[in-house]
This record gives C-alpha cells, structure tokens and sequence, in this order.
C-alpha cells in the first residue's frame, strides 16, 4: 500500500497531458512540448516522469520510472529512520502518596526524562478523596520542582474528571551534555591545581638544599682558609 501511495504520486509518460513541460537534468533545464519532450525520454531509452505537476509548465526528468521509484522509497525510508519517536510515559499517584513511593516513582521519572520520552503525571481522586485535590496538586508541583534538571513543564496541573494531570517534556540532551562537560571541566580543573600545589611543595624543598657542587664549593673554601690559618700557604 504504501509503496501504491508513492507510485500513484507521479505521472509518467503518456499520463502527462499539457502542452509543455520544463525538463530539468544536470545540465540545466529547458522547456519544450510534451510530445517532443516525450521523443527524448523513447530516444534515450528512459521514462518522462513529472517531479512539479504544479510548477509553469510543470517539471518533469527524464529518468528510469523503476529507478525513481527505488530512490523515492530510499529517501522516505531514511527520513522515517531519522525520525525521533517520543513516548508518553504515565505516573500515578495517590493524593496521600508517601514518601518513599514518591521517591520511587521521581527516579523513574528521571530516568524516562533522560530518555528523551514525555512523562505525564496525574493524581487520581478515589471516591471522597477528591476533597484533597489541593493536596493533589501541591504534589504535582513539587513533582515538576524535583523534576526541573531533566524536563520542563508542558502542561501545569488541571483537573479532568477523576485526575489531575500534569505534563513534562524533556530538556534538550545538548542541556544535559553540557552539564557534563562542564563538570568534568572542574574535576580537571581541580587535579591540575592540586598537582600544582604538589609540584610547588618539592621545588621549596628543593631550594632549601645546596645546589649541585655547592658542598664541595664550601668544602674548598674550608681547605685553604685552613692552610692560611696553618701557614702551608705563602
């Protein structure tokens, strides 16, 4: 069916029935008769397929039909390949949910954010609970608040019937990724300067040692101030 659908886009050959048509190819374009532009495709073994039916005159190429095809099914194949396909994730609460299935259900929101899928929260109101919808959205906001590193509110909370919802979408990767980098940036950041102050350390120690031939330049100095003193010098 869908390979009929692209088929069916495109008339070919005695299908094209105005005038003239424009043909288009690597060396330019010119506008001729139908017929004649019809005689070019049957002389150069090939189809006359029009690409523009609303272009004046429409635009047609002179090319294999079948390889047409081929390469207009390739470029929709790959396009849907490039195609991101976001999903909507559901979390349920409780008006009274506790703590720790709080927890429990924020890191599996983090985790879908992360993803790149949509998270759609609600709080669902059973029976005479629908009293505490305050309380239901005081922890739909905190849900969004706890949220706001990895997704970014679509929808603030309303009421639908039994549910309250409340819709996040997820910030862009390129967000997170610089967030990344920027750390890993200061963890380099701080082991060079803690290597610095490592490399300073040992250059003070080496300063408060003699240089080399220091010991034997004070060495010769004791010898002839002891020969003077001695009287082996003249």
């Amino acid at each position: 069916m869908k390979n009929d659908k692209i088929k069916n886009q495109y008339r070919v050959n005695e299908q094209i029935r105005v005038r003239e048509v424009r043909i288009v190819g690597d060396d330019g374009s010119e506008v001729v008769s139908t017929r004649q532009a019809l005689e070019m495709a049957h002389n150069q073994g090939v189809d006359l397929v029009e690409i523009s039916p609303n272009a004046n005159p429409p635009v047609c190429r002179l090319i294999d039909y079948s390889k047409f095809l081929y390469q207009q099914k390739k470029r929709a194949k790959e396009l849907k390949a490039k195609q991101v396909k976001v999903e909507v994730k559901e979390i349920r609460f409780g008006p009274q949910t506790d703590e720790h299935d709080y927890q429990f259900k924020l890191k599996h929101a983090k985790e879908f954010l992360e993803d790149g899928d949509k998270v759609r929260a609600y709080v669902f109101f059973r029976g005479r609970s629908i009293l505490f919808k305050e309380q239901g959205e005081v922890l739909l906001l905190r849900f969004a608040n706890d949220l706001e590193e990895y997704g970014k509110v679509e929808h603030m909370p309303s009421l639908e019937g039994k549910k309250m919802f409340i819709y996040l979408a997820p910030k862009k990767a390129g967000v997170a990724k610089k967030s990344q980098q920027a750390m890993d940036r200061e963890k380099r950041e701080a082991e060079e300067r803690e290597m610095a102050k490592d490399s300073a350390k040992g250059d003070d120690v080496q300063e408060s040692m003699p240089a080399n031939g220091g010991l034997f330049a004070n060495a010769k100095i004791s010898s002839e101030a002891l020969k003077k003193l001695t009287g082996e010098e003249e």
